[in-house]
């Protein structure tokens, strides 16, 4: 038999062991976990931006990589639409209100469109997402939403094709220059009202999600308007 010395040396030695391979392997875990977070924010600007996965090359997080860095442009701005420094990871876009996060899509050194980012209160969770406007920064791009705690089926249906499919082509100001944003209705648009340019279809039983995606793309992208009047005066992003 083996004294009690030993049992306790033993137990000692393989505690020790598995305690430091769990914080080996959790802080890898950690790293990955970032390392993924960052490329699917990445992928859902590029979405956003008009960038379509293809059956021939996948979106893996180096392709993700790859393509971001080759064809998007990141910086950042104040609300007077001044260039500013910043680390980008680091701007919390749904409490920081100055310094406002900015993404070109530039193919072949043309420039084709600029996503920024959104965020908001839904019904039960705040909403994260990217809009991109078309060069003009008035016509919609896309929108990505990819992070949020509404209900499936229901609210959550803020991030399929089929109701972001619905932005593309909207206007985000009005006939007199002041930005209204896109209003999510309950129900559908009525096409014949000149006022549909600035609308789309809501979501069946999810009305206050809808009204608050309204309401804080309206205020998120007021606070890009000062970036945006220089981008038109100048005629170019």
């Amino acid at each position: 038999m083996h004294s009690n010395n030993y049992t306790l040396g033993f137990v000692f030695i393989v505690t020790v062991i598995l305690g430091t391979l769990l914080s080996f392997t959790k802080e890898n875990v950690r790293d990955l976990q970032e390392y993924n977070l960052k490329a699917d924010v990445k992928k859902n600007i590029l979405r956003s931006l008009n960038f379509v996965e293809t059956e021939s090359e996948p979106w893996s997080n180096e392709v993700v990589e790859r393509i971001f860095n080759k064809n998007v442009q990141a910086f950042c701005v104040n609300t007077n639409g001044d260039f500013v420094d910043c680390i980008l990871e680091e701007v919390d876009t749904e409490r920081n209100i100055e310094v406002l996060p900015v993404y070109l899509k530039v193919v072949d050194n043309k420039t084709e469109g600029i996503a920024v980012p959104v965020a908001g209160k839904g019904l039960w969770s705040t909403v994260f997402g990217y809009i991109a406007l078309e060069p003009d920064t008035d016509t919609v791009l896309g929108i990505q939403f990819y992070k949020h705690g509404e209900t499936p089926g229901l609210g959550g249906e803020v991030e399929k094709a089929w109701f972001t499919n619905n932005f593309v082509g909207k206007k985000i100001r009005s006939n007199d220059d002041k930005v209204i944003g896109i209003e999510v209705l309950k129900g559908k648009v009525d096409s014949s009202n000149p006022y549909s340019m600035h609308q789309v279809d809501g979501i069946s039983g999810a009305t206050v999600t809808g009204k608050g995606v309204g309401s804080f793309l309206k205020e998120d992208l007021g606070r890009y308007e000062s970036y945006f009047n220089k981008v038109r005066a100048d005629g170019t992003i």
